[in-house]
């Protein structure tokens, strides 16, 4: 069976290197010409609005799935007919829209930072004015890995802010004095099954995700579970959902979504009995999801920007290494290290010994 896939980065290889396991060729389509995952299966070269490629893509296809947000949702919209699309374009679009996003969160009663849309920089004067300082403001789309931001903290701030998004249409946010970060990793299924992995805390640099660490048992666990289930059945969503949320004095206030595999569960690879990336491929041809247990202590530590020191790591206790095949370059991930020990304190001390290695 043949699985197309939009997108051929990192998350594309390691769906395809889940793949293999069950069985599953990959067909990416990527404007790249050399994409880290095109080793794994077979490379369509072509724009994602090139409709004869998504045609090519679909004829070779059983199923079609996507490994990043950037797609054209006509894109979707055009596959849909030909192939069983998985996640569908109503996920991608939200996903896409922070105004959106915000919008489907108020509908079901979760929790979001105060915000506002702007499309102008008087606009965001008046924003400012209404949600207070300070405030973040993101671009509604094309933001990740912190692009597309500004912080503002004063109204002085306004017309740098304005310029720093490029003018573009995008959301004001009261800035949440939150004590850490979480992110909810599920999965659903065709026929409505969830499953979900343990909340990870996450700790970023740069707006960047730097670690990303399970908390099995945590007690914001059901109300993480709670949101992503409703996102999921209200978009309804196939695949692997993540939810990313601001813990607010014990409380969860929403972030953002992704519509796919996600970084705060790469950990799932080494750490959990069935990976994030193999119940994406399961929920996308419809096997049976697979079990979400953490199964020891473990840690995701992504290698940002430099080579990824393989020999080092790999002498390091329960190092699980994982290069992306990426020449580095500033701000650029390149591969992850995940730390599967057998006990907290062992976790602790390898940890140590990955952060002196990449700093």
């Amino acid at each position: 069976m043949s699985v197309g896939i939009l997108g051929a980065g990192q998350l594309g290889r390691m769906l395809a290197q889940a793949g293999i396991s069950l069985g599953l060729d990959c067909v990416f389509l990527d404007p790249a010409e050399a994409p880290c995952a095109a080793v794994l299966g077979k490379h369509l070269r072509a724009e994602f609005d090139d409709l004869a490629a998504l045609d090519a893509l679909a004829s070779q296809s059983e199923a079609v799935t996507l490994e990043f947000e950037n797609v054209p949702v006509a894109s979707l919209e055009h596959l849909a007919g030909q192939a069983t699309l998985r996640p569908g374009a109503k996920s991608l679009a939200c996903a896409q829209d922070r105004g959106e996003e915000k919008a489907l969160f108020d509908s079901l009663g979760i929790a979001t930072p105060d915000y506002r849309l702007v499309a102008t920089e008087a606009e965001l004067a008046t924003a400012v004015e209404a949600v207070g300082l300070p405030a973040v403001l993101k671009t509604r789309r094309f933001g990740y890995d912190g692009k597309g931001q500004s912080v503002l903290r004063s109204a002085d701030d306004v017309a740098a802010a304005w310029q720093a998004v490029g003018g573009q249409p995008s959301i004001l946010e009261a800035f949440v004095p939150f004590r850490r970060e979480v992110s909810m990793v599920a999965v659903r299924a065709a026929d409505g099954d969830m499953r979900f992995y343990p909340l990870a805390e996450n700790v970023h640099r740069d707006g960047i995700l730097h670690t990303s660490t399970p908390r099995t048992g945590d007690p914001l666990t059901e109300a993480a579970e709670a949101a992503a289930r409703a996102v999921a059945e209200s978009l309804e969503h196939v695949g692997v959902l993540a939810f990313e949320f601001f813990d607010r004095d014990g409380e969860l206030v929403a972030n953002e979504i992704a519509p796919r595999v996600h970084n705060s569960g790469h950990w799932t690879q080494d750490g959990a009995v069935c990976s994030q990336f193999e119940n994406h491929m399961r929920a996308v041809i419809g096997l049976p999801l697979g079990d979400t247990r953490q199964i020891a202590p473990c840690m995701m530590i992504n290698i940002i920007g430099q080579a990824v020191p393989v020999p080092a790591l790999a002498a390091i206790p329960g190092a699980c290494v994982h290069s992306y095949a990426k020449a580095p370059r500033p701000g650029r991930k390149v591969g992850h290290v995940n730390l599967v020990t057998a006990a907290a304190d062992e976790l602790t001390q390898s940890s140590a010994r990955v952060h002196a290695l990449l700093t």
